[in-house]
């Protein structure tokens, strides 16, 4: 008996997901006759491969509508369990891994965040830093596809900012589990999206190994740009300058949904002239590098480094391109932005960066943070306030889509943000019981409630290196991880007692 794949649950598509992807690194360890490796993950992907497949058989003769509490909970257990499965192969593949360490690698990959415990790569084979990559690239694809068949229908994800229905509640409960399935919609828009995921990743791919990367590390290069993980496989967190605009170019698809996809958002703003989140982007691009490269020209100025040119075009490309990869939470340095500093003699302000990723980038796309359209809502919500105190009886304009966000919009978008506050501050504390200091656990949680794990070592004096972590600190920035990519809101809404009413 034939059973089609969208009937069965979502967790169970995940995991046979997950299971096919392990033979990728299977046959690039065959290629580079690396047996022991190659064979972990081929077996590894036949025991898992069938597993899934019996409990699909099992599971997928079920009548009966999936719930969108469903996958809003096999959204979790894809965060928090299927690293588990994940991190098998990695810890099988080398002896002197834990399994704790694996799976934290896991969950900062899948979660995109890209902070990893083994910062010099001859640390560990390309293998497995290439399956870290693989992991990144379908946790952004699962973000891509389940922020606008699940997320905005339940009004999660950004998406309440646009409307003024309840939070987490849809259209009165009633259009993911009545008039839409969630598997028809994560069928439908799978097909919509997976195709471009996987064509701009390819496109990029190419671009890279052109511009003199190598295929492995470009494929790596492309993959975490993709799906803003950081992963990469040489310099952390510094791909070729050579690599630099063209990965420039692909940051942009996370600053704003409507670059790939005009599904869940609103009819009446679909142009990206008009988006607001391109409109935020666009300003923290151009001013921010601007101020960046006014402060290392003064420094340059002070000893008399002025006249050089190009050290100065460089400073201001680097910071323009180091800009909009922590504002899309990915976390890659311009060579350029570390260059800077021997020009101006100035170090390079890692707490701007910090500030870049807590903003983070679009709604309904791969990068986190609290995102640009929260922070366009309570903007246009303080102009607003402001017109009032000087004109009290004045009317607001700019159509009903504009009053929206500037009142539901800018109330909810403060609620979250106190919600994101409250995070950091409880995160902070569990570090602090774990024994960090102030400063590390300061930067450690705002580096994975962003989901940007590079920014531990841009951001103090001296960089801050996971591996130097004990257990305890690694299990709280874990979940830490999931809370950044899941938002605050949506674990909230599965205590709503209307979600779960049928």
């Amino acid at each position: 008996m034939r059973i089609p794949i969208d009937r069965l649950p979502f967790s169970v598509q995940m995991g046979g997901i997950g299971a096919v992807a392990m033979f990728v690194p299977a046959i690039h360890a065959y290629t580079e006759r690396d047996l022991q490796i190659a064979r972990t993950f081929f077996y590894s992907g036949i025991l898992f491969l069938t597993f899934f497949a019996l409990l699909g058989v099992a599971l997928g003769t079920r009548s009966g509508r999936q719930q969108a509490r469903g996958h809003l909970i096999a959204m979790v257990l894809a965060l928090t369990v299927l690293p588990i499965m994940l991190a098998v192969p990695f810890h099988q593949s080398v002896g002197h891994v834990r399994f704790l360490n694996a799976w934290f690698e896991m969950i900062s990959s899948i979660t995109t965040t890209g902070a990893t415990l083994y910062d010099g790569m001859d640390r560990i084979p390309d293998t497995l830093h290439l399956w870290r990559a693989i992991v990144g690239w379908l946790g952004g694809l699962l973000i891509w596809v389940s922020a606008v068949a699940i997320l905005a229908p339940l009004n999660l994800g950004g998406f309440e900012v646009l409307s003024s229905r309840e939070v987490g509640a849809g259209n009165n409960a009633t259009q993911i589990t009545r008039v839409a399935n969630p598997s028809e919609r994560l069928a439908r828009f799978t097909q919509q999206l997976l195709p471009i995921y996987v064509g701009l990743t390819l496109l990029l791919w190419v671009l890279l190994v052109v511009l003199g990367q190598r295929p492995l590390y470009a494929a790596a290069t492309a993959m975490s740009t993709l799906s803003t993980s950081g992963i990469t496989i040489g310099p952390a967190g510094r791909p070729p300058w050579t690599a630099e605009p063209a990965i420039f170019v692909f940051l942009f698809f996370a600053i704003s949904r409507l670059t790939f996809s005009r599904d869940g958002g609103d009819p009446a703003n679909q142009k990206l002239s008009r988006d607001p989140e391109v409109q935020m982007g666009l300003v923290c691009v151009a001013l921010l590098p601007t101020f960046l490269f006014l402060r290392h020209w003064m420094g340059a100025y002070d000893v008399n480094e002025v006249e050089d040119l190009g050290a100065g075009l460089k400073a201001l490309w680097g910071a323009t391109f180091t800009t909009l990869s922590f504002l899309t939470t990915t976390g890659f340095q311009s060579t350029a932005w570390v260059d800077a500093r021997s020009w101006s003699g100035l170090e390079t302000p890692g707490l701007v960066l910090a500030g870049l990723a807590l903003i983070g980038g679009g709604v309904a796309t791969t990068a986190g943070g609290v995102k640009l359209l929260r922070i366009y809502a309570l903007y246009k919500h303080g102009l607003r306030e402001m017109d009032k105190l000087v004109h009290p009886n004045s009317v607001g304009g700019a159509g009903s889509v504009a009053r929206r966000i500037r009142r539901q919009g800018a109330f909810v978008a403060w609620i979250f943000f106190m919600l994101f506050a409250l995070s950091v501050a409880l995160v902070m504390g569990a570090l602090a019981l774990a024994g960090l200091d102030f400063e590390s656990a300061t930067v450690l949680t705002i580096a994975a409630l962003s989901t940007t794990g590079p920014l531990a070592e841009v951001v103090g004096e001296a960089p801050i290196l996971y591996s130097g972590l004990s257990d305890p600190a690694r299990i709280i920035l874990a979940g830490a991880m999931v809370l950044g990519r899941l938002e605050t809101l949506a674990l909230i809404a599965l205590f709503n007692p209307a979600f779960w009413r049928s």
